[in-house]
């Protein structure tokens, strides 16, 4: 009786077969592949228009698949249930961006022997693991005739990567005795671009001034047909460079950058495309900007989820109140939760702390510090869930993201709850999480798929 009474998360390995694993594994390299390619929300975003387009869907909202692409950053997509659209919605909502380094406006610089782009962090990023490593640069350039050049620079091999130098240990006397917010410097994030002056011509005084920027200025206009302006209103993202990688022996786990929240942006699109027509209509919305507040056209505090569906209404359902649709929706916050780190564990409470292996992670509430920002799930809507999950044989578990007065974040839960239809957070714990090289389970991975699916076809 104390074994029926007592709740115990399961792990999703234990009743994974054979089949089942070669599943996972193979999810696992088609996922890789995706992380590998999209490292930007405009290579999310054409990665999942292109997806949808070749299963039927498209611009046209008078049709049965519909998506709308906002400006490359952010994109809607729906398809038609067999529950009439005045029952709402089965949403999926995720975001296409993560941390980085973009280039400021005016990004080049020459300091002594090198030529350098200055950058500014985007999002919650721990400077010091940007630091030695390699990196590519990926974005698009506006030129001044108006033609644009997409970059992606750094990844195939032969191509030349780019990197911010580091201190070496026997001069860091002073730093290692700093704080980390005090010893490494937002605006010494400067990216290594070039190292070889111009040579110069005729007599020594006609030098350029800055003559390893004078070179790579040169190079750039030789091969890429850019100049010093076209910078200014440029795009660039410098991000890690080289392809997502199994872990561990036993190729268990899956390791890359971006997995928050790509990794959810990549099941929700996997369950969409698989999902039967057998409940609400399904849709789901990939933002930007979530990691710096979810402002902007492209975030989830615009209008762009509105509109979608305001059209939606009027394409599917003439006469009917956008509002109505929008209270009776059921969506999920599709973001990452954090692992517990089996070297930080004092850092998470253990009893509400999520695990690698054990499906993706409710989270009932967000915010930090007394829920201060949260979005809080009604006790109906996440039983309901549950028992969806339980009665499917899905594992997931519960967590919250670090002790109380020492950990929290935010989703986009609050802007979609802010239009009164039901929300919950769900998705897969990553270790490591904003790092340049996170971490998570193949696991979780093919269990996410099913849980999205699941609620996908449900009528909760």
């Amino acid at each position: 009786m104390e074994k029926t009474l007592a709740y115990k998360p399961q792990n999703a390995w234990e009743d994974a077969d054979a089949k089942t694993r070669k599943e996972m594994e193979s999810l696992a390299l088609r996922y890789m592949d995706f992380i590998t390619r999209c490292k930007t929300e405009r290579e999310t975003v054409e990665y999942v228009r292109e997806r949808l387009a070749a299963q039927g869907y498209t611009e046209d909202f008078n049709g049965e698949r519909v998506m709308r692409p906002m400006r490359g950053k952010a994109i809607f997509a729906a398809r038609r249930g067999t529950l009439p659209l005045d029952q709402g919605l089965a949403l999926l909502a995720a975001h296409t961006d993560t941390p980085r380094l973009d280039f400021k406006q005016r990004p080049l610089v020459e300091q002594p022997g090198v030529a350098q782009a200055k950058t500014h962090y985007y999002g919650g990023i721990r400077k010091y693991q940007w630091l030695a490593r390699p990196l590519a640069l990926h974005g698009i350039v506006v030129r001044a005739d108006g033609s644009i050049l997409e970059v992606t620079i750094g990844e195939k091999p032969g191509e030349p990567v780019f990197c911010i130098a580091d201190l070496l240990p026997h001069l860091a006397q002073k730093q290692v005795t700093q704080t980390v917010s005090d010893a490494f410097e937002g605006e010494k994030l400067n990216i290594i671009l070039g190292h070889s002056p111009k040579a110069a011509k005729g007599k020594k005084d006609d030098a350029p001034k800055e003559p390893i920027k004078a070179q790579l200025l040169e190079i750039l206009h030789k091969k890429y047909a850019i100049t010093e302006e076209d910078l200014i209103t440029a795009e660039l993202q410098a991000v890690p460079a080289g392809p997502a990688r199994f872990v561990g022996f036993d190729k268990a786990l899956v390791g890359g950058y971006g997995q928050d929240d790509r990794i959810c942006v990549f099941t929700a699109l996997e369950a969409l495309l698989e999902a039967e027509a057998t409940g609400r209509s399904m849709a789901v919305i990939f933002w930007d900007k979530e990691e710096i507040g979810s402002d902007g056209a492209t975030g989830a505090a615009s209008r762009f989820l509105q509109y979608c569906i305001e059209d939606l209404t009027q394409a599917w359902a003439p006469g009917l109140a956008a509002s109505r649709v929008f209270m009776q929706t059921r969506a999920l916050s599709a973001d990452v939760q954090a692992a517990l780190d089996p070297d930080y564990q004092e850092v998470h409470e253990k009893q509400n702390a999520a695990l690698l292996g054990y499906g993706p992670c409710f989270s009932k509430f967000t915010g930090s510090r007394g829920k201060y920002g949260a979005s809080e799930a009604d006790a109906e809507y996440f039983g309901a869930l549950r028992n969806l999950y339980n009665s499917k044989n899905i594992p997931w578990q519960a967590a919250e993201l670090g002790r109380v007065d020492h950990g929290g974040g935010g989703t986009v839960a609050l802007f979609l709850a802010a239009y009164g239809m039901h929300v919950i957070d769900l998705g897969p714990a990553v270790l490591s999480m904003h790092s340049p090289f996170e971490l998570a389970s193949c696991a979780d991975l093919h269990t996410t798929v099913r849980a999205y699916r699941a609620f996908l076809e449900s009528t909760i």
